[in-house]
């Protein structure tokens, strides 16, 4: 008698098993082919195999109160992604594709982070420093699980979403997303946040050594340091590794 197969694990990386068979040919998904506009070509890509990932855009780096505003940083312009964000999410969540959330959140007792790392953030020793509390709420810097290390107001977070803590600019460093991109048959990622010619650089840099294939939205990501940072941003992933793109674009590919 032919005994029913149990799906064990995540698709498309799931097998079907039961007490005699463990089925491996891991049966694919159908797919969602868009054309995607870009400054450089036309991309034609499959949104079965594509996901978000939005750096930082998190209290810290974006809110009036947090880290950066603390240290006198003006925060104007890493909160412009939000509007932009706000059009394109639920479209992306309306077509299944996975809505990932990478935000700077540290172990409270610093364990995985080195002197050299704290330097950057407290290079005197004496000031407001990661997991330092911040003087108008008491939150810790760059925390996980506090204040400091939420998804700043504004943004449309849903539980089906996925939520990776970060402990370095990069978001693939010491982390599981690429695990988990991988079970979930993902290939092209969108690159959206804070700030962007940082975290969202490394970020979308290792995702492309690592054979993703990158598309930046342009905007949706920001940055608090001059605008010709922004500008060489572009350039270079133009030039090295990948695609730039807007929502408005991507919108427009989806609903065509």
């Amino acid at each position: 008698m032919n005994q029913p197969l149990r799906t064990l694990g995540v698709a498309p990386n799931a097998w079907g098993v039961n007490d005699a068979i463990a089925d491996l040919t891991r049966p694919s998904l159908t797919p969602h082919p868009i054309a995607l506009t870009t400054e450089t070509k036309s991309l034609r890509l499959d949104l079965v195999k594509s996901a978000i990932l939005i750096i930082d855009m998190q209290n810290d780096f974006c809110h009036p109160d947090g880290w950066l505003a603390h240290i006198g940083v003006d925060v104007t312009p890493a909160r412009s992604p939000i509007a932009s964000l706000t059009s394109l999410l639920p479209q992306l969540r309306d077509v299944n594709v996975p809505v990932i959330w990478v935000n700077w959140g540290n172990r409270p007792d610093l364990l995985n982070i080195s002197a050299g790392l704290r330097h950057v953030y407290n290079p005197t020793g004496a000031g407001i420093g990661l997991g330092d509390p911040l003087p108008k709420n008491g939150a810790k810097v760059l925390t996980k699980d506090s204040w400091a290390a939420a998804i700043v107001d504004g943004l449309n977070h849903e539980p089906e979403d996925i939520y990776i803590d970060k402990y370095r600019m990069s978001g693939f460093w010491d982390t599981a997303l690429d695990s988990i991109l991988r079970n979930m048959g993902k290939t092209t990622l969108f690159f959206a946040g804070v700030n962007i010619d940082q975290c969202v650089m490394a970020t979308l840099q290792d995702a492309n050594f690592l054979g993703y294939d990158c598309v930046l939205l342009k905007d949706c990501a920001a940055t608090t340091s001059p605008d010709y940072c922004f500008k060489a941003t572009i350039y270079n992933v133009n030039q090295c590794f990948g695609f730039t793109s807007d929502s408005q674009l991507l919108i427009k590919a989806i609903k065509a």
